[in-house]
């Protein structure tokens, strides 16, 4: 909205020629994302306190979460109102790449919304049923899979790239629709998983972000592209502005979230931020980069995989509970140097993810 308001004037007003520099407006997207976060945090934890609406923990779950029940929840409302907020004030509202991600990221925290409420009305920590909830975050991914392949954004192509390989770029063609769907609900999942410590998410959701707000720029510079060989993706620049602002929402949220957390983010927010990192990924060709990007998700996950698949088989688990970080708590591990031990191993493979770039 400033960028069209603002730099339409720049011929008159030079120093609205900076309104021409994503890299100007994804500042702007960081901090006002940020200060919108501090602000409106303590305004809807009393609001949520008021109405009730309170975290229900799992009774088999480690007994010191018992102490967190109550807490209040639907906290990825704030992170959406801050992201949006920020990339609607931005962004080049013309770019399509730009409203994909904010489509994907309201569809998917209008579906953790629904599962939050469904907690909150029947008091457990159970929502929508699996098979619920997995048709309806299948539909953002088919949505955006059709219309890139269907309707090709500029330069965008079906082609993957395979980290620290430059020349391999195979082909999906039409099963490039299922592939975005599957990191779509992957990612979301991932994220989803992730979130059961204060403040364990939001850090590698931040760090992530911030790799692929590099990655942004990166693809949809074109000179930058071609020198460090990496698909050229005209227009992709401008989700850096998104990316920023997911940057800013989170270290906002962090303030409330870190241990004891105040606010907790809820289905609303871990499916929100697992389906705009995955869109980013998807949109700036760096698909498969988020396996390492996302690397404490990936183990989140495959942890939760591994202990089903073992004891229905066997009748036996890998693990003493899962996701993993459970695990660890039950160990006897203190829950803050859990958190900070994930969130340095998601700074390391964040600057892995980023030497990709060269290491080809």
């Amino acid at each position: 909205m400033l960028y069209h308001l603002l730099f339409p004037l720049h011929p008159t007003y030079i120093v609205f020629n900076v309104f021409r520099y994503v890299t100007f407006r994804t500042a702007g997207a960081i901090l006002t994302a940020l200060l919108f976060s501090l602000l409106l945090g303590p305004i809807l934890i009393r609001k949520l306190r008021e109405s009730q609406i309170g975290q229900s923990i799992r009774r088999d779950g480690p007994e010191s979460h018992m102490k967190k029940a109550g807490t209040p929840t639907m906290g990825g409302l704030l992170i959406l109102a801050s992201i949006f907020t920020s990339t609607l004030l931005w962004a080049n509202l013309t770019n399509r790449y730009v409203w994909l991600a904010l489509f994907c990221a309201a569809w998917m925290g209008g579906v953790g919304f629904a599962d939050d409420y469904a907690k909150v009305v029947g008091k457990t920590s159970k929502g929508l049923s699996v098979r619920t909830k997995l048709i309806w975050q299948m539909v953002p991914g088919l949505i955006v899979g059709v219309y890139l392949y269907v309707i090709p954004v500029d330069s965008f192509t079906t082609k993957l790239a395979i980290p620290f390989f430059k020349r391999w770029m195979p082909d999906l063609g039409w099963a490039y629709v299922l592939f975005v769907a599957l990191v779509i609900v992957g990612s979301s999942n991932a994220v989803n998983l992730t979130d059961g410590l204060d403040g364990l998410a939001i850090g590698p959701i931040l760090m992530a972000s911030a790799s692929y707000t590099v990655l942004a720029y990166v693809a949809g510079h074109a000179t930058i592209a071609r020198y460090l060989q990496v698909i050229f993706v005209k227009g992709s620049s401008e989700l850096t502005v998104f990316g920023g602002a997911i940057v800013g929402a989170s270290l906002g949220f962090l303030w409330f979230n870190a241990y004891p957390a105040q606010l907790f983010m809820g289905d609303t927010g871990s499916l929100a931020l697992g389906a705009a990192l995955a869109t980013m990924a998807i949109l700036v060709k760096n698909e498969l980069l988020l396996l390492i990007v996302g690397g404490v998700f990936v183990v989140e996950a495959v942890s939760v995989i591994l202990q089903v698949f073992s004891y229905r088989a066997t009748g036996r688990r890998v693990f003493r509970m899962a996701p993993i970080h459970h695990h660890y708590e039950l160990n006897g591990m203190a829950e803050p140097k859990i958190i900070v031990r994930f969130w340095i191993i998601s700074f390391v493979l964040a600057l892995l993810s980023l030497t990709t770039l060269k290491l080809r």
